[in-house]
């Protein structure tokens, strides 16, 4: 991403890169900070997806509900929701509460203890969080395949040998509109519509609450002069403060995520124990050193896509974090 970065900063300046990779913060932020590259916006189909989701629970068709979402990919909330200027939340809040089956989704229930429904799936949603992954009474009662992202890799294998073969036999796969943003960006871009998107982005004091700089889910307005992020006060008419219980689950994240990127930037491989150290899911399921150990056998196992920089943490596992940091001051 460093190496995309730089380039088009080069060659291309002007471009804009749509970035569609996870981890989406991670490498939006590593971009922006770490190369000149600051036309980047990450692009993630759980707010559309979730409007549909939304759509179903309340009987409401998906393209006649407004509604405003903001904060980081993966872990971003509905703060409004309308139907023809009736607030959507009440009837959403009943239909729940009628449904047992509903009441046993990860989203259904951070929504319940948060007051905003969350933009991303249930089995996204349970890997940003500390209180369920490692309970299996939690598991079992919200249905969290913790392995299903080996079956959908394996499933993304099968569907892209098909497509080869159909394509090898001069078969056109059917193209259908879906909902997600690279294509509207583009149409917009040069037709000069305007359309609203969200995209990750730069915090410029865009969304109150969370740290400048760190990289936000907003909606952005897009037409021929390019892609502009909406301060989330503002948009479409002012709204309240990002609620403070959002903001503070976003920043625990948040945390990972700096740490991550300050890794890359740094060529400092304790910076990746310290992300994990931090990760809520990881640190309440494994101890310091659990975690210690699971990181080197990582980094020993995916030497060969590491930065040189970073590989040292797979071959230095063996000794105490604590003995390294000491050792780095004694040094100094």
């Amino acid at each position: 991403m460093l190496a995309l970065g730089n380039e088009m900063a080069e060659l291309c300046g002007d471009a804009w890169l749509l970035n569609y990779t996870n981890p989406m913060s991670m490498l939006t932020w590593l971009v922006y900070e770490g190369t000149p590259t600051d036309k980047v916006v990450g692009l993630c189909h759980s707010v559309p997806y979730t409007v549909e989701t939304i759509g179903e629970i309340t009987g409401v068709p998906a393209n006649e509900i407004t509604f405003l979402a903001a904060g980081v990919n993966h872990q971003a909330f509905m703060l409004r929701l309308e139907h023809h200027g009736e607030d959507l939340y009440p009837r959403l809040a009943e239909r729940v509460a009628a449904d047992p089956e509903l009441q046993r989704r990860v989203r259904v229930e951070l929504y319940r203890r948060l007051g905003y429904f969350p933009t991303e799936s249930s089995e996204h949603g349970a890997e940003y969080v500390p209180w369920i992954a490692r309970h299996p009474v939690e598991r079992d009662r919200f249905r969290i395949p913790l392995r299903e992202y080996v079956t959908r890799s394996e499933a993304n294998l099968d569907e892209y040998a098909r497509v080869r073969d159909e394509l090898a036999r001069g078969e056109m796969p059917p193209i259908e509109r879906s909902v997600e943003y690279a294509s509207l960006i583009m149409h917009s871009m040069e037709t000069g519509m305007p359309r609203v998107i969200y995209g990750n982005v730069r915090n410029t004091g865009l969304l109150a609450g969370l740290p400048e700089g760190s990289c936000v889910e907003v909606p952005c307005l897009v037409d021929g002069t390019g892609l502009h992020p909406v301060p989330v006060p503002d948009y479409p008419v002012p709204v309240p403060d990002y609620p403070v219980q959002l903001a503070a689950l976003n920043r625990t994240f948040s945390n990972v995520v700096e740490l991550t990127v300050r890794a890359v930037l740094d060529g400092d491989p304790r910076h990746v124990v310290h992300a994990a150290m931090l990760d809520p899911n990881t640190a309440a399921t494994l101890t310091l050193g659990e975690i210690e150990q699971l990181c080197g056998d990582l980094a020993e196992a995916h030497a060969e896509a590491l930065p040189e920089s970073l590989r040292s943490l797979g071959r230095d596992r063996a000794v105490p974090l604590t003995n390294q940091i000491e050792s780095r001051r004694n040094v100094a």
